[in-house]
């Protein structure tokens, strides 16, 4: 059974959480999944209903459709709807407690590997306006998931890591201000968190990834369970899309934070690969970020976005035992 070292950076003492009440669910949007990665800044409308329509599922124990709160003009639309009268005592926009984070797929990731923002150096031209494109960028593709969930009655709140007072150390989380997040849910909203460029303390800034932001959300909020939605079936023995390619139905974390494939039984050695233009690591970094929220007694899902797996995942409906016809990967402590 090969072993693979977790080298994902954490804290030795946390400090004290600020959420008061329990979360039941973190998901990570995957950018690969909601836009079109090899198309610059196309989101895939298609996918990012069906998410946001299995999230409204998920959340709301209304079988009733909440109205809608995206109430802006929509490019093609003559006019902004609003019905106050839909509302009324709508118990339905009551929602559980989720925390929404998205990475950036198409945005973002173009502009912090032309400038480099990821490897610091803000005292550069090229680096402090690729600082600021970048952030155009991802904050742009915030604003339209918001709007996506918005629509769909979930009360979302786009919050950026670099408003909100996240900062890193050599590209490693030093401080991040939890309270809003936590008050925002307190107040009955869902979070949308995002990959963001953020300053770093020793090297002037850096690209923040989604999944590190969950990571370390999940050490504080500790939630029932993580999904992570993606644009395959979970986690591969090599790149999908070569031949013979085996799906990891089940990873186990040891409690140093190494991590093994315990399903299905593999002869040979396992290969994770990271698109050329992607700055925050890929496929390897999702699992090591997983590998950190399982060591902490989380069951972490992989899974395909807009799909009856990922309903299930969403719903919660894989704590007690995993089916053998759900397509996934689950990362789970050995605890």
């Amino acid at each position: 059974m090969e072993q693979h070292k977790n080298e994902s950076h954490t804290q030795t003492s946390l400090p004290l959480s600020p959420f008061t009440q329990p979360i039941r669910c973190i998901v990570k949007l995957g950018g690969a999944a909601i836009t079109s990665k090899n198309e610059l800044e196309m989101i895939n409308e298609e996918i990012l209903q069906k998410v946001s329509e299995q999230l409204r599922e998920a959340m709301v124990a209304s079988s009733e459709k909440p109205p809608g709160m995206d109430w802006s003009k929509r490019p093609g639309a003559s006019e902004i709807f609003c019905n106050p009268e839909e509302f009324g005592d709508h118990s339905a926009i009551d929602c559980s407690p989720f925390i929404v984070v998205h990475g950036a797929g198409s945005f973002g990731h173009f502009q912090a590997s032309k400038s480099g923002v990821h490897r610091g150096q803000l005292n550069k031209p090229l680096v402090k306006g690729g600082f600021v494109a970048t952030r155009i960028s991802v904050t742009t593709l915030n604003l339209e998931i918001v709007r996506a969930l918005a629509r769909e009655g979930i009360p979302s709140i786009g919050m950026s890591p670099f408003s909100c007072g996240w900062f890193t150390s050599e590209r490693h989380i030093s401080s991040a201000d939890l309270s809003s997040v936590a008050k925002a849910i307190d107040s009955g909203f869902t979070p949308v968190l995002h990959g963001d460029a953020v300053l770093d303390e020793i090297q002037g800034c850096t690209i923040l990834s989604g999944d590190v932001i969950i990571s370390h959300l999940a050490a504080y909020s500790k939630p029932i369970y993580v999904v992570f939605l993606t644009d395959v079936y979970g986690v591969y023995d090599r790149p999908p899309t070569e031949p013979n390619a085996i799906l990891l139905k089940e990873i186990a974390v040891a409690e140093d934070g190494s991590w093994s494939v315990v399903k299905p039984k593999l002869q040979n050695s396992i290969e994770l690969t990271v698109a050329a233009h992607d700055t925050t690591g890929g496929m390897k970094t999702k699992i090591a970020e997983a590998a950190m929220i399982a060591k902490l007694g989380i069951d972490v899902y992989i899974v395909k976005a807009a799909t009856s797996h990922s309903l299930r995942a969403l719903n919660g409906d894989l704590r007690s035992s995993i089916p053998d016809d759900w397509l996934g990967t689950v990362v789970r402590s050995l605890r």
